[in-house]
């Protein structure tokens, strides 16, 4: 009964080729450009089509295999259960050990000590794991020398006798990533006595398969403001440089990549980030599988994933919380080891109790009440997602032998390639957060009208780092609008702009909002206005108002009478703005009227130009 049902339905919905679909959307176009208007343009270097079909999954080659089977783009393992990670900045051993006992207890399986102090004793790491079973949590350590601490942590392990087998321990030990992005180059000549330590650590952690010591710290290239190809080609790049070193300092393929750990970071980029674990996993298994280990385990990318710092504002920072969840279901429907999820408060102060507490429950509730631990790779079969996976493996390994061509990851980063196609990439996104083409929330659009920066706020947390010779810093793409805010803000001034609606309602009223949005970015106060229904009174309001700026809202067709009638009125007594791109703008310059904003401003500068106008 069943088959003759569905025979039935399949029989009702007949197929619809894909010329009948191009056929019905060239007609809804009505003669509009297809590329330009349905034809997403990726930064990554590739276009996604509008729509994907059954066709579009034909020469995938990655297709039909399951999780846990090579190349383990569905995933490493048979299953998706992921450790909520969480990290504690050590300054005082003890309290950092209340703190992780404390949330140990509250659903972290996965914990990162982050270490402060140049000096760190044995007598110290034991007052920090006082009370914490290592073989029944994973433990990581990073910060300040991480290598020696690595060494104080292999000791009390062999002076216990801890079960090396159950021991799940990562060291973030990383010189190609971290060390050359924030120096510029390695301390010793090329790095010899970093490999060497990591050499002798590889060597005493040679019976403990849980045990990873370095850590390929990729979110550096994204929170840098790379794209999602770059920071995966580059990662793999460090990565297989890592192998190539520990090769020929006498570890076999096998030794070598299960000491490996890599360190990713997920943006708001929905399904592009899902794509990105899956090509990453693929691209990973056939580069470990190049150098012939004799079983496929080795080539299995351990990855931690974290929410990105790039995209968290420090205005309106509760916002940072609904970003973390669409980043934490990206990583966990990919499939990660581990999951960190930013705090939504990191941007500007040391994470709290509460913030801490925010950034677990939202993995704890993808886990225990939307059950995504208990899917492995929903997203596999879906034609949008392969497809995507698919463009975004070719691209990376474009990348990744282009860096291999340059004699590798380290070569290329000491020839300025790496950092000169970051910044490029974080220029562009600067540009577009300008121009509104990228949104933020609450920082280059819908801003809280009535924030104004606590004493929380400091001008250091708004302020981009600064980036000197072939290094790569970590910074905010909300920095450049939050600093202007944070200006406006500790002025002692209060700028206001007055919305003067009038003319066609309708118009006046959609102009006003794009203005109040666009004017509150900077931290003016907006006056919004219903409509007015003379200029006059409309002009005798802005000015009883005391604001130094009057918007015209009004229709296109409006402005050629209203805008110079409004203009006289002023009679200079505070800046005259247009809202929109009227056909009359050339007649209305002409007249003196100059100032103009809309849907292609640069936002950040032309806020600029009026705070300097008002003398802030």
């Amino acid at each position: 009964m069943a088959n003759t049902n569905r025979e039935k339905l399949f029989t009702e919905f007949p197929q619809v080729s894909t010329e009948k679909w191009e056929e019905v959307i060239t007609a809804d176009l009505k003669g509009a450009d297809y590329e330009r208007k349905l034809v997403w343009k990726t930064p990554e270097g590739f276009n996604v089509r509008p729509y994907y079909r059954a066709e579009n999954l034909e020469g995938l080659k990655f297709l039909g295999s399951e999780a846990g089977v090579f190349p383990y783009v569905r995933g490493t393992r048979a299953h998706n259960r992921w450790k909520v990670h969480q990290t504690v900045i050590v300054k005082c051993p003890k309290e950092a050990n209340e703190t992780a006992l404390k949330i140990l207890n509250a659903g972290i399986d996965s914990i990162e000590f982050r270490i402060t102090s140049e000096e760190f004793s044995a007598e110290e790491l034991d007052t920090l794991l006082a009370g914490i079973s290592l073989p029944d949590v994973q433990v990581t350590f990073s910060g300040r020398k991480t290598a020696r601490v690595a060494e104080l942590v292999l000791a009390k392990i062999e002076r216990e006798k801890l079960p090396a087998e159950e021991l799940h321990i990562n060291f973030c030990i990383d010189p190609l990533v971290k060390k050359l992005t924030s120096k510029g180059d390695f301390c010793s000549e090329n790095g010899v006595k970093c490999f060497e330590r990591i050499a002798e650590l590889i060597r005493k952690t040679k019976d403990c398969k849980g045990i990873r010591v370095i850590t390929v710290s990729g979110h550096i290239f994204s929170n840098a403001g790379s794209t999602i190809v770059e920071e995966l080609a580059f990662s793999l790049a460090a990565g297989h440089d890592y192998l190539v070193r520990l090769m020929e300092m006498g570890f076999s393929i096998e030794e070598a990549a299960r000491k490996i750990r890599f360190s990713l970071a997920i943006t708001s980029n929905y399904f592009m980030e899902i794509a990105k674990l899956r090509a990453g996993r693929m691209l990973w298994a056939n580069i470990v599988k190049a150098y012939a280990p004799a079983k496929n385990c080795p080539c299995k990318m351990f990855t931690h994933a974290v929410t990105s710092s790039w995209n968290q504002t420090a205005y309106d920072p509760y916002v940072n919380m609904l970003r973390g969840t669409t980043e934490a279901m990206s990583a966990t429907i990919a499939g990660v080891n581990s999951l960190e999820v930013m705090p939504f408060n990191a941007a500007y102060e040391e994470p709290n109790e509460f913030s801490m507490r925010i950034a677990r429950n939202v993995e704890l509730l993808l886990k225990h009440e939307s059950h995504f631990d208990q899917v492995v790779d929903p997203a596999g079969g879906s034609y949008y997602i392969e497809n995507l996976t698919d463009s975004i493996a070719n691209e990376a390994w474009k990348l990744f032998r282009e860096i291999e061509e340059k004699g590798g990851y380290t070569e290329a980063y000491r020839s300025g390639m790496i950092v000169e196609r970051v910044k490029a990439s974080a220029a562009a996104k600067d540009k577009n957060i300008a121009t509104r083409r990228q949104i933020l929330l609450g920082a280059n659009q819908y801003p809280n009208f009535t924030e104004t920066a606590g004493k929380e706020l400091t001008e250091e947390a708004v302020t981009r780092p600064a980036s000197e010779g072939n290094t790569l810093t970590p910074y905010r793409g909300a920095m450049a609008f939050e600093s202007m805010r944070l200006h406006v803000d500790r002025s002692g001034k209060e700028p206001k702009a007055f919305m003067l609606t009038c003319g066609s309602l309708a118009m006046a009223r959609a102009r006003a909002q794009f203005s109040c949005n666009f004017f509150a970015c900077a931290g003016i106060k907006v006056i919004d206005n219903t409509f007015f229904k003379s200029l006059e009174e409309g002009v005798k309001a802005a000015l009883d108002s005391k604001a130094e700026i009057v918007v015209v809202c009004a229709s296109d067709d409006d402005y050629a009478e209203v805008a110079p009638k409004i203009k006289e009125m002023l009679a200079g007594r505070a800046i005259l703005v247009v809202a929109g791109a009227p056909a009359c703008a050339p007649e209305l310059e002409a007249q003196g009227i100059t100032n103009f904003i809309n849907v292609k401003s640069n936002v950040l500068e032309t806020l600029k130009f009026y705070l300097k106008e008002m003398g802030i």
